[in-house]
Formats: C-alpha cells, sequence, structure tokens
C-alpha cells in the first residue's frame, strides 16, 4: 500500500459515517501486521485515532478495532498508548459484550498486556523512548503515561467487575474454538504472570479462585476432545503450568512455624479419631502428649514435618485433601493398622507421600519448560497429539486418592510388613506406568480408578517382571542379545547330544503284523506333556500285559555306537531288558537317508491343530494318507544300499510309532540333528530356550560352573574349601521348568 493510500486510510478512521469507518478498519485489520506498514502508520498518527475507534466504537467496527490494536502490540508497538481507560473497556466488554468476533480481539489484546513484563526488549517507559522515536512516530510524552503491565495491570478493572474471572472460564466451553483459544491463553497469561511476579501468599489464592470457578474441568475436557489442531498451544502451555504448580508446591518445605501448616497437620490428627482407639482412650483425659501421636498416623517419628522433606507442601496437600474426603474410611483405616502389631501397620501417612511421589515422577513434574516447548514442534499429526497431551494430570487430587486405596489393598493382600515398604511401593510404581502412563488421552479418569482398585496383585507381579527384563533389555540389550545367541548356540549343541544319545539308549515301538503302522496301545496317546520317558514306557508295558490284541507286535530301535547305522528287529513281546546291539538284525545305513517324515506338530506350528504330514527334506511320494495315520508316526525314507544312481528311487526304509509326543520329539528331532537338519519340534525348542534362559542366568550371576575353579591355579595355590554336608538332610528336590 502507497503512502497516498496509507494518509487516505487514516483521514477515513475519523470519518463522520460509520460506514466509511468500518471499512478504513477492516482493510487496516489485515495490513497493520506488516511492520512496515505499522511503521508508516503510526509515524502518520494512525495509532491514536485506532485507539479512540477502540475506546468507542461498536459493532463489527469495534471487532475490526480491537484485532487491529492487538496485532499492533503483537509487533511490539504502540505500549506508549495502553492505560487503564484501554484496559477498563477490554475488560467490560469481555464481561458484558456477547458478540464472538469482539471477544477475540479483546482477549488478544489483554493477553499481550499481561504477558508484556515476560518479553524482552520492550520500551514500555517514556524516559526510555528516544527523541528521535518520540518525533517520527507523534508521541507525546506529555498526553498518556502508560501504566503498569502484568496481572497487576488489570486489577482495578477486574474489581470493577468481579464477574471477569467467572466469564472468562465460561468462555472455554464456547463452541468457537477461536474464542476457546484466546480464552485459554489469556487464562495461561494471567496465571504466569501470578506465579512469577505475586508475592508467596498471593498467587495460591488465585490459582485456588480458578480452580473453584472450575477451569480444571472445563480445560480438561478440552484436551480428550477433537479440537485440538485449534487449541494445541494454548493447551500444551496449560500443561507446562500445571507442572510449574506442582513444582513450587512441591519446593515449599512443611514448617511448623507457619500457621497454615500447622493448622493442616493438627487437621490430620484430630480427623483420625484420636479418642476412639483403645490405647489412646486410656489418656484422653490427660493433656499429656501421647507417645504416638504422629507415629500412629504412619509418620515414621513424632516429629513429622521432616517426612515431608522429598514432596514438600504438595505431599501434605495431598494427604490432607484424601483426609478432607474420605475422613471415615481414613478413620477405619487408622484404628485397623491401630488394632495390628507394629511391624504390620501399613504406615498411612509414608503410603500417601509415597504415591505423590511416584505421581510427581510419572509426569515428569521436574521436566523443564524447555523440553514442554520442544514438544511444540511435533504437533504435525494424531499420534503426536496423544504423546504431548497428558489430560490425567489434571487429575492429581484423584489419582492420587484411587491410588492410595490401592496401596492399602496390596499391602493386605500381601501381608506385608513393615520391612516390605518398598517392595509395596515398587508394585504401587509398576502400576501407575501401567494403568496412569500408558493410558490413552481420551481414557475418561472413572474408568481409569476402577482399573487401579481392580488390578489383581498377580497380574501386578507379574507385569512388574516383564517392566524388569525390560529395563536390563535396554540398558544391556546388545550384550545380551550376544550373548543369548551364543548360548542358544551351545543349548543346540547340548540338545542335541542329549536327542542322540536317546537314539544310542534305543527303544521300543510297537508294530502291526499287517504292516500298516498302525499304532497300538498308548499310554497317553497324543499328551504333549512332558511325561518322562520312563514313566511313559512302564506305563505302556502295564498296558501291553493287560492287551489282548492278537496282531500287537514291538521293534527295537538302536542307534549305533559310530552313529552311523540304524540298527533294529522286530520281537512279538517287549523285553524287561534291552536287546544287545548284535541281537538287532537289520539295519540301515544313514548315509542312505533322504527324509525324515512325520505328523508331529513343529514349533512353528505349534497353535494349528492340523495333522497333516510334515515333511522336512525331500519329498515323499510313498507316505500313507492322513487318515491312515497314528497321531504321532515318523517315516524315515532313503535309497537301497544296492540301487544306482540311475535308476535310484526313494523307498520307505523304516516306520516308527512313538508311545507319546515326548518319544517323538526325542526321535524326530534326534534324526533330523543327526543328519545335521534343525530340529522341529515344540519340546525341543522349549528345551532349548530353557537350557539358554539357565546359561543366561548364570552369566548375569557371574558363577563358574567348571569344577577347575577349586582346582589348583598351578602354583601350589588351591582354591576355597568346599563345605561339607554337617547338619544337610536329603529333604530337598529339583524344579527345573518354573
Amino acid at each position: 500500500m502507497s503512502m497516498d493510500n496509507i494518509t487516505e486510510l487514516i483521514e477515513r478512521l475519523s470519518h463522520e459515517e460509520d460506514a466509511v469507518r468500518k471499512m478504513a478498519v477492516f482493510k487496516l485489520q489485515s495490513n497493520i501486521g506488516d511492520p512496515s506498514f505499522a511503521e508508516v502508520f503510526i509515524s502518520q498518527g494512525g495509532l491514536l485515532k485506532l485507539r479512540n475507534l477502540a475506546l468507542t466504537a461498536s459493532g463489527n467496527t469495534l471487532a475490526y478495532s480491537l484485532t487491529s490494536f492487538s496485532r499492533l502490540l503483537e509487533l511490539d508497538k504502540g505500549w506508549e498508548y495502553v492505560n487503564q481507560e484501554l484496559i477498563g473497556r477490554v475488560v467490560e466488554l469481555i464481561v458484558t459484550h456477547p458478540l464472538v468476533n469482539i471477544l477475540r480481539g479483546a482477549m488478544s489484546i489483554l493477553v499481550s498486556i499481561v504477558s508484556h513484563p515476560h518479553s524482552g526488549n520492550r520500551t514500555s517507559q517514556p524516559a526510555l523512548v528516544p527523541q528521535s522515536f518520540t518525533f517520527h512516530h507523534g508521541y507525546n510524552p506529555q498526553m498518556s503515561t502508560p501504566g503498569p503491565f502484568g496481572f497487576r495491570a488489570l486489577r482495578p478493572a477486574i474489581a470493577a467487575h468481579p464477574q471477569f474471572l467467572e466469564m472468562l472460564v465460561s468462555r472455554l466451553s464456547s463452541a468457537d474454538h477461536a474464542l476457546c483459544a484466546n480464552s485459554l491463553q489469556l487464562i495461561n497469561s494471567l496465571m504466569r504472570d501470578a506465579i512469577t511476579n505475586e508475592a508467596d501468599n498471593e498467587w495460591p489464592r488465585f490459582i485456588k479462585r480458578l480452580q473453584d470457578l472450575g477451569v480444571i474441568k472445563a480445560v480438561f475436557i478440552l484436551m480428550q476432545s477433537s479440537a485440538l489442531q485449534d487449541l494445541a498451544h494454548p493447551l500444551l502451555e496449560f500443561q507446562a503450568l500445571t507442572k510449574v504448580l506442582l513444582r513450587k508446591w512441591r519446593d515449599v518445605k512443611v514448617d511448623l512455624e507457619k500457621k497454615e501448616h500447622r493448622i493442616a497437620l493438627k487437621g490430620l490428627h484430630l480427623a483420625s479419631a484420636p479418642n476412639k482407639s483403645p490405647q489412646d482412650a486410656k489418656t484422653s483425659g490427660s493433656k499429656r502428649h501421647h507417645p504416638e501421636k504422629w507415629r500412629r498416623l504412619g509418620f515414621e517419628t513424632e516429629s513429622p514435618a521432616w517426612e515431608f522433606g522429598e514432596v514438600g507442601f504438595l505431599g501434605m496437600m495431598d494427604f490432607t485433601d484424601f483426609v478432607r474426603k474420605h475422613e471415615d474410611g481414613f478413620q477405619k483405616v487408622i484404628l485397623e493398622q491401630v488394632a495390628k502389631p507394629n511391624e504390620q501397620r501399613c504406615p498411612v501417612a509414608r503410603a500417601s507421600l509415597a504415591i505423590t511421589n511416584i505421581l510427581f515422577q510419572q509426569f515428569e513434574v521436574d521436566k523443564s519448560e524447555l523440553d514442554d516447548a520442544k514438544t511444540y514442534q511435533i504437533l504435525e499429526s494424531r499420534t503426536n497429539f496423544e504423546r504431548a497431551f497428558r489430560p490425567l494430570l489434571l487429575q492429581w487430587s484423584r489419582l492420587h486418592t484411587a491410588s492410595l486405596w490401592a496401596f492399602f489393598r496390596l499391602w493386605k493382600e500381601t501381608s506385608a510388613t513393615s520391612d516390605d515398604f518398598d517392595k509395596v511401593y515398587e508394585l504401587m510404581r509398576v502400576l501407575i506406568h501401567k494403568v496412569v502412563g500408558l493410558a490413552p488421552r481420551t481414557k475418561e479418569v472413572q474408568d481409569v480408578e476402577d482399573e487401579i482398585a481392580e488390578f489383581d496383585f498377580q497380574s501386578l507381579r507379574n507385569l512388574q517382571m516383564e517392566l524388569l527384563e525390560q529395563s536390563y533389555e535396554n540398558v544391556w540389550g546388545t550384550h545380551l542379545r550376544q550373548v543369548r545367541d551364543e548360548l542358544k548356540i551351545e543349548a543346540l549343541q547340548f540338545v542335541k547330544e542329549q536327542r542322540i544319545r536317546c537314539l544310542l539308549r534305543g527303544e521300543w515301538f510297537p508294530i502291526n503284523i499287517d504292516g500298516e503302522g498302525r499304532s497300538g496301545r498308548k499310554t497317553r496317546g497324543g499328551d504333549d506333556s512332558a511325561t518322562t520317558h520312563t514313566e511313559s514306557r512302564e506305563t505302556h508295558r502295564e498296558t501291553k500285559k493287560s492287551s489282548t490284541d492278537p496282531y500287537l507286535n514291538w521293534r527295537f530301535v538302536k542307534l549305533s555306537h559310530n552313529r552311523r547305522y540304524l540298527h533294529y528287529a522286530d520281537f512279538e513281546a517287549e523285553a524287561a531288558v534291552s536287546p544287545n546291539l548284535e541281537d538287532l538284525t537289520e539295519k540301515i545305513d544313514l548315509s542312505t537317508v533322504s527324509s525324515v517324515v512325520s505328523n508331529v506338530i513343529p514349533a512353528s506350528a505349534r497353535s494349528s491343530s492340523s495333522t497333516t504330514t510334515l515333511t522336512q527334506t525331500g519329498t515323499n511320494p510313498n507316505h500313507l494318507p492322513p487318515s491312515r495315520m497314528s497321531s504321532t508316526k515318523i517315516t524315515i525314507h532313503g535309497y537301497p544300499i544296492d540301487a544306482t544312481p540311475e535308476t535310484a528311487k526313494e523307498v520307505v526304509l523304516l516306520t516308527l510309532n512313538p508311545h507319546n509326543h515326548s518319544m517323538a520329539s526325542e526321535w524326530l528331532d534326534g534324526l533330523l540333528m543327526l543328519l545335521n537338519q534343525q530340529p522341529i519340534t515344540a519340546e525341543t525348542a522349549k528345551l532349548v530356550n530353557v537350557v539358554t534362559g539357565y546359561g543366561l542366568k548364570i552369566r548375569l550371576l557371574n558363577v563358574r560352573y567348571t569344577e577347575n575353579r577349586y582346582e589348583s591355579d598351578g602354583h601350589g595355590e588351591k582354591g576355597p574349601e568346599m563345605p561339607g554336608r554337617a547338619g544337610v538332610d536329603d529333604d530337598y528336590y529339583y524344579d527345573l521348568f518354573v
């Protein structure tokens, strides 16, 4: 816009007709944000006319004037025209005027005024204005003396309109998102200025008044609403200010020299019904101080003030708020604890302070505002919104109450003693992290309270162990993974040797004379539990003796000592003593084996109920259909010894019908690993994981499990003396699969 146009625009601001003034100020609001335009506008004397419009105009003309003036203040210009007259006019508009477009501009002006002391490089005093600035900007020091800024600048106007704060909080429920944002931004500015510049006994009163007007509930609703995109910055600022308040209350030390602190502690004592317990009733008629006046409430000593050191006055506020809202429940808990021995009592006061400390850490209240400011820069997606906003922070009192009741419940369920306080404390930390820390933004506080109250101890304990493992993984993740991979290789070799030794030992398998491979009587057919090999064999022998099936025969299979041949022979009955290798007339050269086929469910398909034949290697054109197979069956395929490469055709070399899945796992994986292939059954995979897990625990404990630890080191020095067995009986057992 040219100079002539600016001059003409300024002249129209004072035109007699309202329509002309309205059009001029409408154009002004879209151009005043340009710093170069603002400089020319002020030098031409337009600022005085704009201020007069803000004081006297109405309707849209007033709305455009307020918007233009607020944008000028955002450029840090025009402060010489901000005085009590303008502030009073703006406050009056907020209280009495219903139009949204007027309220937006009015609140923007107050935000700039209240925030003015927190902005740098501002010339708010006439004495600091250079002479050149006075001449070129049309400023006359005698015309107007700027008043104070910050919250104190609004005090006279608020005193004249006491309903100002109430109207301001009510605007937070407006359907206009821009008006909500401006209202909350003004509340944030008032809170920040009060916390920063007001006296220690003044700012708590102002905050308490805002809370009584319902600002917490209103902001909580906004945080859970779908209007986050328009309200993100003022909501995050309010969240940051809430943390500032909590830090300030935490930093206030409990001092019995202060009257309000003494009154609060005395109220805790009186609310506990000190005359209802038997031992207290004995001294109720005496003026002597009860020897356990404060320890009765759960403090460690009779000087409770120092015990608030870690959480300060915030801890006292939480405790007194709990007692005030649940006085009957508090009395009941105290009387229940007094009736117990000292070591079994739940320290109510210590528990309350512990919950305050846990919540303080969970919400990262000590996190600096600089870190919160960085959060503004990530608000570009819905996912980031969910991470940045913590509406449950505004429900601090309710979370403290629900968590404290949960502490009492856990103490009772675990039969804890005074030495177990830290353990219950850690359980509560896990519970609050799970329910509060991982709660989605839109989760209702009532649902959070219910979940805290209903979370059972066993689930909480399991969750604690999972988090502990995760913490180790996070700290030592790379090293643990490397060690675990090494141990898994060692465990696989160990299990391979164990499986092959099962083959070296040999085993009886039921067969049929008709050669169909139908399984005979099974002790635990299809049972995939970890039944020991000896138990299943003896039980099977008993079942065989009671059987009247004339077609049942037995086959004994055993691996040769050089591990190159699989020997076997058929018998009419299972002998009590395993036959020698020389008695087994048939053998299979393992070098001729092409594949091992089984219907045993592999680890990768454990959840499936399919009984389809699974082939590890090669093809199986001659296998029987699934309907003719037993639930556990192993088929060994290969090539005849006398076959030439040109005429070689894969045939069934041997069929085995294991008693149960445990035996099937041993022989199937044993054969596969003997052929340098990977095991496939779930039981073998479980055994590998168990061995790996125990090996990892031994590594972490730095326990050497080799005997040479106690042998001579080569220099004549012996290791420590092994303890004897004096006083040790035989009443013990091993439990490996916990």
